[in-house]
């Protein structure tokens, strides 16, 4: 019997998914967590074979949660309405044995279950072609923090005091990840970052 832990933070479709899995006489489902947070914790708790895991959920995106499963044992599916190459390189990284999309056909969950399960690794073909022509992140290691740092909120004054900076190198510094980035603004530089899982 395979046993299962479904993450996923839309209420009917947890349900649907965990009806449909339960439904294969090989499979169980164990545990049902509707974010990232709590599918570590049932993850833990009732170690299962496998995790069903969606990327975008509260506390804990899945990708977080695949990074903090690694090596538990757990293998991680992850399933999404996302083809994103960056979200697709970070479940890599993460060590996700599967990632397939939520417009897939129903019967490929299972089939792709059994497949992990017998030691393969399932990805959903769109995004392995992606994946070859996939960007290399352009910011360097300060440039990234400066803008996670205004992912978080923070202004120019409040970032420079922490990075020991001054306002107008952390102007400057903002300036040139706009223009790397190609964008407009600071909101835009965040979505386009965020969109090619660059935030590690």
């Amino acid at each position: 019997m395979i046993r299962i832990v479904i993450a996923e933070d839309q209420r009917m479709l947890l349900g649907a998914l965990a009806s449909l899995l339960d439904l294969e006489d090989d499979m169980e489902v164990v545990g049902r967590a509707a974010d990232g947070e709590e599918a570590v914790r049932l993850v833990r708790l009732h170690k299962p074979d496998l995790c069903v895991m969606d990327i975008e959920m509260p506390k804990k995106t899945g990708l977080e949660a695949a990074e903090a499963l690694k090596g538990s044992g757990c293998r991680v599916l992850i399933l999404t309405t996302f083809a994103r190459s960056g979200y697709f390189e970070r479940a890599i990284r993460a060590g996700a044995h599967g990632y397939l999309l939520k417009d897939s056909p129903s019967e490929e969950l299972a089939d792709a279950i059994r497949s992990i399960m017998s030691g393969r690794r399932v990805y959903a073909p769109e995004l392995v072609d992606d994946a070859a022509y996939a960007e290399e992140n352009p910011l360097t290691d300060r440039e990234r923090e400066v803008l996670l740092l205004i992912s978080e909120g923070k202004n120019t004054k409040e970032i420079a005091s922490e990075l020991s900076l001054t306002n107008g190198t952390v102007r400057n510094y903002v300036s040139i990840i706009l223009d790397k980035l190609g964008v407009g603004n600071r909101i835009e530089a965040i979505t386009r970052f965020k969109e090619k899982g660059w935030f590690k």
